[in-house]
């Protein structure tokens, strides 16, 4: 498979995994999406449940001050028609009235003290206590604190005082009020929606009950704030009026739920992408690790079926350089030369040895054997900065054998025609060499490409030049191949950059 082929793939297989990652997407956010409208609806009738709920505990609670209402007006009736008994035009009162009014209080406890607060009499107490003193004095103390007494002016200046307190109706109905107003708090902020709430007084600053919302910054004036106004911008406030003369404002917003359901499709998302590009890695890495073998494997083929050929070709060269054969010493340079293409096969896929020399020389000696096989149409030309330190680590058979495949690839690209230029510059720690060439160029978008195994612009080409020229150079020598510039039909350059000298 070319590569070409390979990208084709490679883009099939991005396309069906964005569609699938698409449709996963999509799917999602149409369930996240009916998650959060039949939250919002929950929220809904939760809100219309609370307001109905607070108009009962008004109702309620004007209710029971109705009946407060009426309590205290038995006692004011009872009072007056105690003052007509008093009152010395007593002949002139309907008597059978006045203790039908006095007898209609059955319900009201009631205690009449004259001024110096001495008990007189008593009325809808505790029959079997109603004669024990500390009772009536303990009773009488629990009337003066709840309510202001009822002044009779008997005669004159005698005054009497008439002390009464809620009835036991009353004040079991009052403890269902408290209870009611105390479970419609709670409700609120332990609400079956579980969205955060606060309720708040009149003044939208003090906070009366909260739920769900972080207790432990409740009590930091500008969290209280930002939270008022952030609950207010999301929903508006409802309205509580509970019968107490004031408004409550109740504030809410989205559950915390809510909210990571909003993000969970782009959560899916870097997830789904993590997992791709580590699959991707991996089998990268697997794919690169199995193609390593197959070329060292190939590699050490080569030079083991060459060894034995090779050798007998050497014996041939002694025997015909015995018997001064004309070109026995052309036939000795091809021979040698097959002899360092064996020994650079031989060392793929081993560490090889680096030795300290002159790059500049082994660059000469591979430019003096190209130039001898090359077209006459081909300048080759040298260029080496003033003064430059070249001395570098490397090993020569597979640092030639990159910059030999470096020439035959610039000498293919101008058909054979034009100028191939090396150039070496010193640059204080990395030695810098440039091989330009005069042919068609590379796009920008294959700068990196044309390094990938399977590339190439050949018929008949593997596309492993380049990719090994990139092995050699940064896996066994620690440094850079990469395209430097490149303009279509005017040239390209490729730059090496090594290490100096230890």
């Amino acid at each position: 498979m070319n590569y070409n082929q390979k990208n084709r793939w490679k883009i099939i297989l991005v396309v069906a995994a964005s569609v699938i990652v698409g449709v996963s997407l999509w799917y999602s956010s149409i369930l996240v999406n009916k998650m959060q409208v039949e939250e919002r609806q929950k929220v809904k009738l939760w809100a219309e449940a609370i307001q109905r709920k607070a108009k009962l505990v008004k109702y309620a609670n004007t209710l029971f001050t109705q009946i407060g209402g009426d309590e205290r007006q038995k006692v004011q009736l009872w009072a007056d028609a105690t003052k007509m008994l008093a009152s010395t035009e007593v002949s002139n009162i309907d008597l059978g009235f006045v203790f039908k009014l006095i007898q209609d209080n059955q319900t009201v406890p009631v205690i009449l003290t004259d001024g110096n607060n001495k008990i007189i009499s008593s009325r809808n107490l505790d029959s079997l206590k109603q004669n024990d003193t500390a009772y009536l004095r303990k009773t009488l103390a629990q009337m003066k604190e709840q309510h202001q007494p009822i002044e009779i002016t008997v005669y004159k200046t005698q005054k009497n005082f008439l002390n009464y307190q809620d009835s036991k109706v009353f004040t079991e109905l009052k403890g269902v009020l408290n209870d009611l107003q105390n479970s419609f708090m709670t409700e609120v902020v332990a609400n079956a929606a579980s969205v955060p709430a606060i309720i708040t007084d009149s003044t939208q600053s003090t906070i009366l009950a909260y739920g769900s919302v972080d207790s432990t910054r409740i009590n930091d004036p500008t969290y209280r704030k930002e939270l008022i106004t952030t609950m207010q911008s999301s929903n508006t406030p409802i309205i509580i009026e509970l019968g107490d003369g004031g408004k409550d404002y109740i504030f809410y917003e989205e559950s915390s739920l809510s909210k990571e359901l909003r993000y969970f499709p782009y959560l899916e998302l870097g997830i789904i992408g993590l997992f791709i590009l580590f699959s991707y890695s991996l089998f990268s890495t697997a794919r690169r690790a199995e193609q390593n073998r197959v070329w060292i494997g190939m590699a050490k083929e080569t030079a083991h079926q060459l060894g034995t050929p090779l050798s007998s070709l050497m014996a041939w060269v002694d025997y015909l350089k015995s018997k001064n054969f004309a070109n026995a010493e052309e036939l000795e340079k091809d021979v040698k030369r097959l002899e360092i293409i064996t020994s650079r096969f031989s060392k793929i896929g081993s560490s090889p040895q680096l030795e300290v020399q002159d790059v500049t020389v082994v660059l000469q000696e591979t430019l003096d054997y190209m130039r001898a096989r090359t077209s006459m149409k081909v300048k080759f030309t040298f260029n080496i900065a003033p003064h430059a330190d070249s001395i570098a680590a490397i090993n020569a058979p597979l640092f030639s054998w990159v910059i030999e495949n470096l020439f035959r690839n610039a000498i293919d690209a101008m058909s054979g025609e034009g100028a191939l230029t090396v150039e070496v510059t010193d640059q204080m720690q990395f030695l810098y060499i440039d091989i330009s060439d005069t042919g068609k160029g590379i796009p920008k978008g294959k700068f990196k490409t044309v390094f990938e195994p399977g590339y190439t612009t050949k018929e008949r080409g593997w596309g492993l030049g380049l990719s090994l020229c990139k092995r050699i150079i940064e896996d066994y020598h620690d440094g850079k191949i990469f395209v430097k510039s490149s303009e279509i039909n005017k040239g390209t350059t490729f730059r090496i950059v090594v290490k100096k000298r230890p």
